[in-house]
């Protein structure tokens, strides 16, 4: 699979945690005259201890993984580590934050590029899964270790459920006695489960095999299943079409400014 550009090292893409080893020679902090200046030294070592967090709680799991094995991981020392987090969760929750913020940027940039709301969310689906797939054990540590945390865990998972939820913000009108929010959030809530079930199962690479499926569950509850694949099949086979936005109001394009990026 070829490299996402959210996940190359270049000066104009900020990269998901997890993405390069924390022991990285490219990031090797010089000594003497050369030395680069004490911000940028604390950013870097800040980056490579994220990364060296994001591989460890992946092959060793967030209760086992120790802050000592993160350094190790990361070439950077305790003392370093502890100028820049107060503990393991708190860099935990920093490199989560960090990497679903890059996550949903992406998502929003897919979405706001789509000519309408249809689109919008398979692209946008598009985006989060190959990122997640592209980075294994950043879907590791974000989606499975995330319950090990405990309440602050599930407190960062509620959030970026929220921030998901941004993308159903021009949904069709429902049936009368069919709530909104509830239904947003038993899709955004089912499309998380998937997600976590197919890391669980050792199956990251396999998420955007996931994308036709994810993409007519999102669209179904609000179209009906059979008008959902045919818009589906139709953005597909015409993507270069602005369909939906102006000729049906059940497809609303949604302003992008309402994803909160």
């Amino acid at each position: 699979m070829a490299m996402d550009p959210d996940l190359r090292g270049n000066a104009d893409v900020v990269l998901i945690p997890g993405a390069r080893t924390g022991r990285d020679p490219a990031r090797s902090i010089k000594r003497g005259p050369s030395r680069l200046p004490p911000g940028v030294v604390a950013a870097t070592q800040r980056e490579r201890l994220l990364d060296g967090l994001v591989h460890t709680v992946a092959q060793h799991g967030y209760q086992r993984a120790t802050v000592s094995d993160i350094c190790r991981a990361a070439g950077v020392t305790r003392p370093v580590f502890y100028e820049l987090f107060s503990g393991k969760e708190d860099a935990f929750l920093a490199a989560h934050r960090h990497g679903t913020g890059v996550v949903i940027r992406r998502m929003a940039r897919a979405f706001a590029a789509s000519p309408d709301w249809c689109s919008g969310i398979r692209e946008a689906l598009r985006a989060m899964l190959g990122l997640l797939a592209g980075v294994p054990a950043f879907a590791t540590m974000a989606v499975i270790e995330l319950d090990a945390v405990g309440p602050a865990g599930r407190r960062e998972r509620e959030q970026l459920l929220v921030r998901f939820r941004a993308f159903f913000a021009e949904i069709p009108e429902l049936p009368d006695g069919i709530g909104a929010e509830a239904m947003i959030d038993a899709v955004v809530g089912g499309v998380y489960s998937t997600l976590q079930r197919c890391i669980d199962t050792d199956r990251t690479s396999e998420l955007p095999e996931l994308l036709p499926t994810l993409s007519l569950f999102c669209l179904a509850p609000f179209l009906g299943p059979a008008e959902a694949a045919r818009r589906l099949a139709s953005a597909g086979a015409a993507p270069e079409r602005s369909r939906g936005a102006d000729d049906d109001p059940s497809c609303t394009r949604i302003d992008p400014v309402n994803t909160g990026q």
